[in-house]
């Protein structure tokens, strides 16, 4: 399971340790990813996925799961969640006719 976010793409970064005596040994900096469920109002229906806090910040700026899918591009979204996209954007195109 990698330590990716699907939401915003975050994932491992490296970097150094520094002493006082300025003595470099690399590190690793891990983001802060959960398994959590986001509920689609359209799908009515919880989805599960891995995100970072920093994505569930976004989702809930975007006003919610739904509306972040719709206003994002698919080719910026993780390839888990292009065919929840689709289901999402035909659950509203249904719901509008």
């Amino acid at each position: 399971m990698s330590r990716r976010c699907m939401i915003t793409g975050k994932g491992v970064m490296s970097g150094n340790n520094v002493s006082h005596a300025k003595n470099r040994t690399r590190r690793r900096f891990l983001p802060n990813v959960q398994d959590t469920s986001l509920y689609s109002d359209s799908l009515k229906r919880w989805v599960k996925l891995r995100a970072s806090a920093a994505g569930l910040r976004t989702v809930e700026h975007k006003g919610g799961f739904d509306s972040f899918l719709t206003s994002t591009a698919s080719t910026k979204l993780d390839p888990v969640l292009r065919p929840v996209k689709a289901q999402v954007e035909k659950a509203l195109e249904a719901k509008a006719a």
